[in-house]
Parts: structure tokens; C-alpha cells; sequence
């Protein structure tokens, strides 16, 4: 017996949360009694099938199965941690969903130097981070704050009720200030004029280590490229001769240490640090446009900006 072809037509959560809300507020025009019984028939169809999938990890504890692996798969697909979360039903607790959720971008964060710390998380959902290293000094650092760190967290952990950033100053680490998630978004929107949307690439799940492809995310050409078990994506665009970075090797740069990475455009010969945001090697005044890469599992995917950072 032939088996059915498996179509891809898993729901997008966001929209169809958006259409339940605007429904339900349609029906507040038949009045209040109507709204009601909306509410009402939402809850009842949530409910059963939160019992449902309640009973579905009761059968598969019962009979053995639920072992770690399943767990950490469950946890891993999209579709289904967001239900578990919803119904209360997760495996993980917030912390390390949390830290899972850091863990996925921190080599991001490493390509421009710095890190983040996990500091607190407080009994009403505030998460209260510190910034490490010199990423607050990056060209792209806004994106990698809103977009990376905290798009990351916001996926894992949606009860999440902000998040606030400790930053240390220039002088040093004393002084340190807590910047909130507006704080975090109002720099977005100065640098990348409008923000930004992820954009899924499951094609980069397969990238080999020491491999460089180009992708497109959205209308934007992108460069692709995977060090060990880390990915960094750039803007397909040489700083210098602004052609395209198609056909790029990665290198090791003479005398440097083992896992540092050059990419040498095909054009005009210019070398970029890939581990550095795309400094460039030759004239440092340069570097390549870096975007943030979010793992989380089961996808990986790509911030845009609406505009380029500079």
C-alpha cells in the first residue's frame, strides 16, 4: 500500500492567533451575549485539546517512551512546544528554555565579540540579562540585542514579561544600567528604519562545516557560511567593490588560531573575518553587513532588516 505524500502545511501560529483575535472581536457586533458565547467556544475547543495532548504524554510515559530524546524532539518542533506551552504541559521549565534559547545565539553574539549572561528571572516574568565581551561596540549591536537575544527568549518563553539588559559603560563595568526591551526596540528602529522579519531557511541545515553558500531571505541576497557547528550569515555584498560574494572560500588567516575563519572575495581579493561581524582584514574601515542566525531545534533562520544597518 502506497503511502500518502506528507505535505508541508503546518499553520502559521502568529496569523492564526491574529484571525481568532479578529474574529472574536467580529462578533462583539452581535453583541455582548454573542462575544460570549465566542469566548466561550474558543476556551471549550482549547481545553479539549490541551486534554487530549495531556493524556497523549500520559500514554507515551506509561508505556516507556517518554524518554529524553522524545522529550528533547517534542521540545524542538515549533508547533508542538508552542501547544505544550500553552497548556501548560512543557517539559523544560523557563530557565532552561531560556538558556537553551541564549545557547542558539550565542555564536552570533560571539562573531561580534561578546556574549550574554542570564542573571535573574523574577517571580513576574521579568528576565534580567548582562552583556559580556565588546558586543555593545559592534556596528550591528541593536540587531543583534532585539532581533537575536530577544526574539530568541520571546519564542522560548512567550510568559515572558520583559526583559531588561545590564550593559556596562565605556569606562568599564562599573556603572552598569538596565535597558529595557522598548530601550532595546527604540535602537532597532533608529538603525534598521522599520525593523525586521525572520526568515526560515531550512536548506542551511544541511551546510557543512567549512562550506559557503548564497541564500535569499525575503528580496535580500545573502552569504552563508558554517565554522564547526557555528552559522554566519552577511548581507551577499562586498564592503569594497560591492559585488557579490558568490564563489568565497574560507580560510585561515596565517598564524591565526584554530576555528578563525577569512573569507576572500572572489573581485577585488579584500579579506573579511567571519568570527569578527565581517571585519575587514585590509582596510579596517570596512566590514560586511553580519545578520543575526536563530537556531532553535528544529529551524534555523535569518533576521532581515527593513533597511541595512550601516
Amino acid at each position: 500500500m502506497t503511502q500518502p505524500e506528507l505535505l508541508d502545511d503546518t499553520p502559521d501560529l502568529s496569523a492564526t492567533g491574529e484571525r481568532i483575535d479578529a474574529l472574536l472581536t467580529a462578533s462583539a457586533a452581535g453583541g455582548i451575549v454573542m462575544r460570549e458565547r465566542s469566548e466561550e467556544l474558543v476556551r471549550l475547543v482549547t481545553d479539549l485539546y490541551g486534554t487530549g495532548l495531556e493524556r497523549i504524554m500520559e500514554i507515551l510515559y506509561e508505556a516507556g517512551r517518554l524518554d529524553d530524546d522524545v522529550l528533547a524532539a517534542l521540545a524542538g518542533d515549533e508547533l508542538v512546544s508552542g501547544l505544550l506551552l500553552v497548556h501548560d504541559l512543557h517539559p523544560y521549565g523557563i530557565e532552561q528554555r531560556i538558556e537553551d534559547a541564549l545557547d542558539s545565539v550565542r555564536p552570533y553574539l560571539g562573531s561580534h565579540g561578546g556574549d550574554v549572561e542570564l542573571l535573574d528571572i523574577t517571580e513576574d516574568g521579568v528576565v534580567r540579562l548582562r552583556l559580556l565581551g565588546s558586543c555593545d561596540g559592534c556596528p550591528s549591536s541593536s540587531v543583534t540585542l532585539s532581533l537575536a537575544v530577544e526574539g530568541a527568549i520571546e519564542a522560548a518563553a512567550p510568559e515572558v514579561t520583559s526583559i531588561e539588559v545590564e550593559e556596562a559603560t565605556a569606562e568599564g563595568n562599573d556603572g552598569d544600567t538596565l535597558i529595557s526591551v522598548d530601550s532595546l526596540m527604540g535602537r532597532l528602529h533608529n538603525d534598521a528604519a522599520g525593523g525586521a522579519d525572520w526568515h526560515p531557511l531550512p536548506e542551511l541545515s544541511t551546510l557543512a562545516a567549512g562550506e559557503v553558500v548564497t541564500a535569499t531571505a525575503g528580496d535580500l541576497e545573502l552569504l552563508v557560511c558554517r565554522i564547526g557547528s557555528d552559522l554566519f550569515a552577511f548581507v551577499d555584498r562586498c564592503a569594497r567593490c560591492e559585488s557579490s560574494l558568490a564563489g568565497a572560500v574560507l580560510a585561515r588567516q596565517m598564524g591565526g588560531p584554530i576555528g578563525d575563519a577569512l573569507l576572500k572575495c572572489p573581485s577585488c581579493q579584500v579579506h573579511y573575518e567571519v568570527r569578527r561581524a565581517g571585519a575587514c582584514v585590509d582596510l579596517p574601515e570596512l566590514h560586511l553587513t553580519p545578520l543575526p542566525v536563530l537556531a532553535d531545534g528544529a529551524t534555523i533562520s535569518v533576521a532581515v532588516p527593513a533597511a541595512e544597518v550601516a
